[in-house]
């Protein structure tokens, strides 16, 4: 197992699997709605210096995440005033226990990028001694896929993402 950042651990599984494990000092139902719920997702969703400057959750099995980050951070360098938009469709809703969609780049209309990879999200939201553990399965359809994304810094953006969400959910305004 390999750590990403000191609170998440990841590995990859089946050479097309990313998984991600953190817990988050959080009841599992305010975690579970921290990431289905437009409000929260503004707070947190993006790696540092990225902002969702457009965001809507039509949370339903069949319904649309529809989000763009946009790097507002000038240090970044090429990457400031860059816009990244993606396009989840949720599978499956269970909550506050288990979070299932399919995860797209997109455009702003919400056309699909058939050029970049397609990811399977699956979330598991468990209970335990002071928090919620969210597990991750990013599944994808190759090794080369996984690959792709891990180029693109994936890895370090999650970790940053997630580090948002542990100081969201620490505001008082999360509860």
């Amino acid at each position: 197992m390999t750590s990403a950042s000191p609170a998440m651990t990841s590995r990859v599984e089946n050479e097309k699997e990313l998984v991600l494990e953190r817990t988050f000092k959080a009841p599992r139902a305010l975690v579970f709605e921290a990431f289905t719920a437009a409000d929260h997702l503004r707070h947190w969703w993006g790696p540092r210096g990225w902002e969702l400057t457009h965001c809507t959750v039509d949370l339903r099995p069949g319904g649309k995440w529809h989000y763009c980050m946009k790097c507002v951070d000038r240090a970044q360098g090429d990457f400031y005033g860059m816009e990244s938009w993606g396009l989840g469709v949720y599978d499956e809703i269970v909550a506050p226990e288990r979070l299932v969609y399919t995860d797209y780049f997109s455009d702003a209309a919400g056309e699909i990028n058939a050029d970049l990879p397609t990811t399977q999200a699956i979330l598991t939201f468990e209970e335990v001694a002071g928090g919620t553990r969210v597990v991750s399965r990013s599944v994808y359809g190759s090794e080369d896929a996984l690959k792709t994304v891990m180029d693109m810094g994936m890895l370090q953006g999650i970790s940053e993402t997630w580090d948002r969400l542990a100081e969201h959910l620490a505001e008082p305004q999360a509860g």
